[in-house]
């Protein structure tokens, strides 16, 4: 019966939108920009994303990381700003981008995929990767430590 609490307790908390813990931000470049990136290693964190959010700046993001390369599928539930979606293998390499992904806006939700095996993915305010032109085959260089990924 506590494990059901803690997980509805969860649910409801990522629903209103009210948990917004505070997350490790690391400073990273992609074409010579620098940015600086919160940074999802656990599943709590990556189920939060950005939701909710009502506003990046065009110098911020939020990285994505996985503790192995696969198929990633994002989709844009209760996200309320448009976003650049950014996916990288294991060496930081840019393998495929998702670009000016609209909020979704009504059940189901369209996911947008990778297409490639992906172990981080970067999402930026929607128009970054055009404006820096970011390229397939570009290096995500991070300085700094992502932490412990779950």
């Amino acid at each position: 019966m506590r494990s059901f609490v803690q997980v509805t307790t969860l649910c409801a908390t990522l629903i209103a939108g009210s948990c917004h813990a505070a997350m490790t931000a690391v400073p990273l470049r992609l074409q010579g920009h620098p940015f600086s990136a919160e940074v999802a290693s656990n599943d709590l964190s990556r189920a939060q994303g950005l939701m909710n959010r009502t506003h990046l700046a065009a110098d911020r993001g939020m990285l994505f990381v996985f503790r192995h390369s696969n198929q990633r599928w994002f989709w844009m539930k209760n996200t309320l700003i448009p976003l650049d979606i950014l996916f990288f293998d294991d060496a930081r390499k840019l393998v495929s981008m998702q670009t000016d992904v609209p909020p979704c806006s009504h059940d189901p939700c369209p996911t947008y995929p990778s297409g490639k095996p992906a172990r981080y993915v970067l999402e930026l305010a929607a128009g970054t990767a055009t404006r820096i032109g970011a390229r397939v085959g570009d290096q995500l260089s991070i300085d700094g430590e992502v932490g412990p990924v779950h």
